[in-house]
Formats: C-alpha cells, structure tokens, sequence
C-alpha cells in the first residue's frame, strides 16, 4: 500500500508554471506531444515522426505537405494531426505575446 505523504512539499508552488518552449523540445518531447494530442494516429505515426528526428523547432513549422512527405498519406489522419500541430503553435504564439505584453508593462 502507497502512503501518502502528510507533510507539505518544500517546493513552492507556483501559481501557473510555464511550459517548456516548443523550440526547446526535444524529439521525446514531441512523442509525448503526439501520444496526448494525437492518441488514435500515435501508433500509426510515431516511427515517421523519430525516424525523421522531429523536434519541437521541426513540429512548429511542419506544414501539411511535409506531413504528407513523412508518409501520412490519410487526409483525414493528415488533417487531424495537422489541427492538432496548428493549435499548439496558436498556444506558443499566444504566451509569447503574453510575455511580451508583460515585459512591456514591466511586470517581468
């Protein structure tokens, strides 16, 4: 039986932590990206996706022909991870202003 722990954890926590920059990811970063985001193509995909040594720099400006390239020649499965990389760019961009939006107000 696992016990929990009574005492609070040292770390403080933060109110929100700041994801890891997609650039920074590394091709790990992006199966475990692609098996959350991706649960039904994963199985079909994932090989295409470390054989062509994808990173998060890659993913972001992966574009609907490329993943035709890699060999997912499906148009719906195509469509769908192609949302699926579209969405997250839309969500670095947009804690990318936020960041912005903060340094300028001097709140960084």
């Amino acid at each position: 039986m696992v016990e929990e722990s009574v005492y609070p954890s040292s770390k403080p926590k933060s109110r929100a932590a700041r994801p890891k920059p997609i650039y920074l990811w590394t091709m790990q970063d992006v199966q475990t990206w692609l098996k959350r985001h991706c649960t039904d193509y994963y199985p079909l995909y994932a090989d295409k996706f470390l054989e062509h040594e994808i990173t998060g720099r890659t993913l972001v400006r992966i574009s609907e022909g490329t993943l035709l390239r890699l060999g997912i020649d499906n148009p719906q499965h195509r469509q769908e991870v192609w949302r699926e990389i579209t969405k997250l760019r839309l969500k670095s961009d947009i804690l990318e202003i936020k960041d912005l939006e903060r340094k300028d107000s001097g709140l960084v």
